[in-house]
């Protein structure tokens, strides 16, 4: 499957204030979002399970990957189109014998050595960062700043996310740096108009 990595939106129902998830996404892909991660922290696995599946439906109906964060289980269940592990998640070796070989398998890192092994042990592609402070995620370590995603993707030869804390504001510091494309969550989802958002994000991408 060839994957477009250049706008990546993930979710947090959280940011959306009470508004509308899968309108929020179809906004979102209508401006030019590439990819999408479902990510849902503190709900059930039926709950979770629900979603992915009306979620997997809307997206590919734009021709849109779905990605499902951390959840093998459900990413199996509803035969998304791949998986996003973190450091804490299943190992990516682990995940990719059980997801097979033809699923998209994400790796999120934040330097060179965890790049290395994530692209040995099977990762399509990397998430790398955080690259500058971000308030979506609060498990994030000390940002890696541009220099720390260019020796990521310098140290690599699968594609690199540059992944926390990006906006129109610093956008083209990632681009600079070397990155395949953008992981957002609140640059997208947290705008009042998301389809007006998502497409100056990718336009300046772009440029």
């Amino acid at each position: 499957m060839l994957v477009d990595y250049s706008l990546y939106l993930v979710t947090d129902r959280s940011i959306l204030k009470g508004r509308d998830l899968f309108q929020a996404v179809e906004e979102a892909i209508a401006g030019g979002v590439t990819l999408v991660q479902l990510r849902e922290k503190n709900i059930s696995s039926f709950d979770f399970y629900t979603i992915a599946l009306k979620m997997k439906e809307l997206v590919n109906s734009y021709n849109v990957p779905l990605i499902i964060n951390d959840r093998l289980d459900i990413a199996l269940a509803v035969d998304a189109d791949g998986l996003h592990v973190g450091q804490e998640d299943l190992p990516p070796a682990v995940a990719r014998k059980l997801l097979g070989p033809e699923k998209i398998l994400g790796y999120s890192v934040g330097n060179p050595e965890q790049a290395r092994r994530g692209e040995r042990d099977g990762a399509d592609y990397l998430g790398a960062g955080t690259v500058f402070p971000t308030g979506s995620k609060a498990d994030t370590g000390k940002p890696i700043g541009p220099e720390g995603l260019r020796a990521i993707k310098q140290a690599v030869a699968i594609p690199v996310v540059g992944i926390g804390g990006i906006g129109i504001s610093n956008l083209e510091e990632v681009k600079a740096a070397g990155a395949d494309g953008i992981s957002l969550i609140s640059a997208i989802l947290g705008s009042n108009d998301i389809e007006a958002a998502s497409r100056q994000l990718i336009n300046l991408w772009r440029k």
